[in-house]
């Protein structure tokens, strides 16, 4: 740290309580009060100096007819005026980076200027900061932080824009320039690592580019903000390395910041924070992790920041969804709303702006005319690696979600159904999730079953959902039927034969009337449910699993027994398993027709035959047989 010492006096000043006093022969003849502290002093020093006392005392022997002044409002207070009292008497004082701008806002007040005396206190305390202050680098942020408790004064002189300056100066000079001394604590140096750096017997150390950013966390918000300001405004720094020193300052001067600021202390001065930290962010994408946005996003949920900051920040973390994780968009929903335990709407937000990147098309004004004619942008932004993280995130969150018993089925479908046009191979997670969500909400109705099945494709459940899947009495008839259908089509398909039959026919059934675009009417599909659904008894339900079960029981032993010469063997065991599918295929699709026939579906025996959707429920071959209970010979089919 940079010194100046002045004066070559001994220093004589006493204190004795409130009262301080120069310890000499000569009575003093002059009493400044100062706040509460009064000083005994003489007038000549003083008055040779200053003139501000100059004028007081004249203006009080006038009027009162006593050397008494007051002077409470002096910047710094007592130890500011006792430095310039010092000054007056040529004791020695020191002056360095935490006194020297109270002194010289001191000394202004007191006008210590060059017209009442060559070589003055504020002539000498300017040289100090031109000369030595300014061109240190951590004695022009103390210097800036000193400004903060005598403002606008240090303002008016122009101390404050002159640190900041000096500041700015060194943060954007290339860092192989930088000599200066500077704390830099966040991250390993690379000899902290065991590298040596030795370069023929000279240790080099590498300067990182935000080496100025944790000094800079020193500096109240309004500073702080001047500096960055300044700082982009060159254009020299990268947004990277701007939103490093964002990010530091926000870990440094945010409570909790890491774990989501909690409600205490100061919260008019967090939400300024926040609101400041945001507005200096970069427009450039990327400039900081989304992880660190969400961050942000949680503590100006807290602290019920501005809705501006909140939609920017949403907006900003849409742009990056893809980069964080479930755990990170777990946001609390905010004191008061007891409804659920996660803010859901704030994350619909964010899918909703991540998903506004891909938009295909939009309505430009073109012509003189004023028509408006529409234009083919490019195509989506958005990869599809991006597309499938932010579907799995989000079949995550689901299922995260889904524990929390206020949650009602319309947040748990609508935020689906954002994501639901993302094409993933697999949708495990998101089963999961509904399965998780029909486990903590078992008192939901069968319309409300269904609607949320509907969301999950069966088609792309793994062999080990399925089996799952097959055993949940949680999940409706249909979706059971539909997964027994398309996991006994993938364990004839695994033996290698071709089914093309299956495919063009139960498979065609099953797409037109699951969960994923149905052609037929909403009467006719609802009487098909309630068929299905009628039909689905333990007993049968327990059928149909065998029926699985001893189509894999033929794969394995076929697998086990088969070698290289015995194809014919392999041919005629995978002839059998595909027989037995398509028996179970056509045992329903003649009892849906026999059933059909006799306006079972309660529109008319016209109207059901003329549908394509007569084979989409299960029964016997004959209708009666489904009021009797089911016997071992019974024949079961699947759709």
């Amino acid at each position: 740290m940079k010194f100046m010492k002045l004066g070559s006096k001994p220093d004589t000043f006493q204190t004795d309580g409130n009262v301080r006093y120069v310890a000499n022969e000569l009575a003093s003849d002059i009493i400044v009060n100062v706040g509460d502290i009064k000083f005994y002093l003489h007038k000549f020093p003083l008055l040779s100096k200053s003139s501000h006392l100059q004028k007081l005392i004249s203006a009080t022997n006038e009027e009162e007819n006593r050397d008494e002044v007051q002077i409470s409002d002096i910047p710094g207070g007592a130890s500011a005026f006792e430095i310039c009292a010092k000054f007056c008497y040529g004791m020695v004082v020191t002056l360095n980076a935490y006194n020297v701008v109270s002194a010289r806002c001191a000394a202004e007040y007191l006008g210590m200027h060059e017209t009442v005396e060559k070589g003055n206190l504020i002539y000498k305390i300017d040289v100090f900061l031109s000369s030595s202050i300014l061109l240190s680098w951590k004695d022009s942020i103390i210097v800036l932080q000193t400004c903060k408790s005598i403002s606008p004064l240090a303002e008016e002189l122009k101390v404050v824009n002159r640190c900041i300056e000096s500041i700015v100066n060194k943060a954007c000079v290339d860092v192989s320039k930088v000599d200066w001394s500077y704390t830099y604590n966040r991250k390993k140096l690379l000899e902290e690592n065991g590298i040596d750096q030795n370069q023929n017997g000279v240790r080099v150390r590498s300067v990182p580019k935000d080496w100025w950013a944790e000094d800079l966390c020193e500096l109240e918000v309004d500073f702080f903000k001047s500096v960055i300001t300044n700082i982009k405004s060159r254009a020299i720094v990268s947004a990277e390395v701007i939103g490093e020193a964002l990010k530091a300052y926000a870990y440094r001067r945010l409570p909790n910041f890491s774990k989501g600021i909690s409600q205490c202390g100061d919260l008019s001065k967090q939400c300024l924070i926040v609101e400041t930290i945001v507005w200096l962010l970069p427009t450039e994408k990327g400039c900081v992790s989304c992880r660190f946005l969400v961050k942000l996003l949680k503590a100006a949920i807290s602290i019920e920041s501005g809705d501006m900051t909140i939609e920017e920040l949403v907006k900003r973390i849409g742009q990056q969804l893809e980069e964080v994780s479930v755990s990170d968009i777990l946001i609390r929903a905010p004191e008061g709303d007891a409804s659920t335990i996660y803010d859901v709407s704030i994350v619909q937000k964010i899918v909703k702006e991540y998903l506004m990147q891909d938009l295909h098309t939009e309505i430009e004004s073109v012509g003189a005319d004023g028509d408006l004619e529409e234009t083919r942008k490019p195509a989506g932004i958005l990869s599809d690696a991006s597309k499938l993280m932010v579907a799995k995130l989000i079949d995550g969150f689901l299922a995260e979600i889904a524990k929390d018993p206020n949650l009602s089925l319309s947040q748990f479908v609508d935020l689906a159904e954002l994501v639901s046009s993302i094409p993933r191979p697999s949708h495990d997670g998101l089963y999961r999730a509904i399965d998780m969500y029909l486990k903590v909400h078992p008192g939901i109705c069968k319309s409300e079953r269904k609607r949320i099945c509907k969301l999950m494709d069966c088609k792309k459940l793994s062999a080990e959902a399925c089996m799952h899947a097959v055993q949940n009495e949680r999940l409706p008839m249909r979706v059971v039927v539909q997964v027994l259908y398309f996991e006994q089509v993938r364990t004839a398909a695994s033996s290698g034969a071709s089914t093309p039959d299956v495919h063009r026919g139960g498979m065609k059934d099953f797409n037109n009337g699951g969960s994923h675009g149905s052609s037929r009417s909403g009467t006719t599909a609802n009487t098909d449910d309630d068929l299905v659904d009628g039909l689905g008894t333990a007993v049968e339900l327990k059928a149909l699993r065998k029926e699985l079960a001893s189509l894999r029981m033929m794969n394995i032993e076929k697998d086990t027994h088969t070698t290289t010469g015995d194809n014919n063997n392999k041919s005629n065991s995978d002839k059998a398993v595909l027989t037995k599918m398509k028996g179970l295929l056509k045992s329903k699709r003649s009892f849906m027709k026999a059933w059909a026939s006799k306006g079972g579906s309660g529109g008319g025996g016209e109207n059901t035959n003329s549908g394509s959707d007569s084979s989409e429920s299960i029964g016997s071959a004959n209708p009666e047989e489904v009021k009797s209970t089911p016997s071992r010979n019974r024949r079961y089919s699947v759709s």
